[in-house]
């Protein structure tokens, strides 16, 4: 690999995805072994070149030789460029920019939702800025991919349940309803940052449910496995309320439409 000299990445360190990554690129040798600094450790220097509140919605590149800062997924390129100069020829392309670009934005404005932690409350952490269209872009295609899964999974219950993506779709956005009219004054401003971290306890759901499609499961096991999966569900929603200091209410509230939906489920499809 050719590294990338005099250019120092300032990532964010609670970030996991960030961390694995800009380490990557050092493991790689496409930087060298001084070549990331962590956001909440910045020196004087990078301190006064990188934008701080830019720096927080897209990762920072410092250029020393030329004391320039590049930004986002262009700071990226660069450093896959450096090494695989046919790769950020072909990444340039104009669609498949526009297209990188707004994966880039997608991931980087709902991060914190996806993987967040503890020191996101505090002012010196890394919180990109409430995006609005990217947030409800996340909801969107949690409640898609979480609707068509479930509707294929549904049929291995032996309750009668047909494969149903629109009854599924229908369960996810009531829960998001639900949760919004019950929450919503409790929460204030905070209840998009939770509704993210809802759906990602709904996608972890969904994912987990994948291997059981594959498998050659009877109703009564499907249904262990689910509740399994419901269990992990529910101990991950209480984690992620302590992380953003809120008490039981909203898991009591979640708990309370699942039960909900399973007893009208069943009432119909006895």
């Amino acid at each position: 690999m050719k590294t990338l000299k005099n250019h120092t990445l300032i990532y964010d360190n609670e970030c996991p995805m960030c961390n694995i990554y800009s380490k990557g690129f050092i493991k790689a040798g496409m930087l060298d072994a001084s070549g990331r600094e962590a956001f909440t450790e910045l020196s004087t220097k990078n301190k006064n070149l990188i934008s701080f509140n830019r720096a927080k919605n897209e990762i920072a590149l410092v250029d020393h030789e030329k004391n320039k800062v590049i930004y986002g997924l262009d700071s990226l390129l660069v450093i896959i460029g450096n090494s695989f100069p046919v790769l950020e020829k072909i990444a340039r392309i104009k669609p498949l920019y526009w297209f990188f670009k707004k994966l880039y934005s997608f991931v980087s404005y709902n991060r914190k939702q996806i993987i967040p932690s503890a020191k996101d409350q505090t002012e010196e952490a890394c919180v990109p800025d409430f995006n609005l269209k990217y947030r409800l872009a996340y909801i969107t295609f949690v409640i898609i991919f979480s609707g068509y899964i479930l509707s294929l999974f549904s049929t291995k219950l032996g309750l009668g349940l047909t494969q149903n993506f629109w009854r599924e779709f229908v369960i996810c956005v009531g829960q998001i309803v639900w949760q919004t009219l019950f929450l919503k004054y409790y929460l204030k401003v905070n209840i998009w940052n939770y509704l993210g971290n809802m759906m990602t306890v709904s996608l972890i759901g969904t994912l987990l449910l994948i291997p059981a499609l594959f498998l050659n499961l009877s109703p009564f096991f499907s249904i262990i496995y689910f509740g399994i999966v419901v269990l992990m569900m529910l101990l991950e929603h209480l984690r992620r309320c302590r992380m953003l200091q809120l008490n039981f209410i909203p898991t009591l509230s979640w708990a309370i439409y699942r039960v909900l939906i399973l007893t009208v489920l069943h009432y119909l499809y006895a």
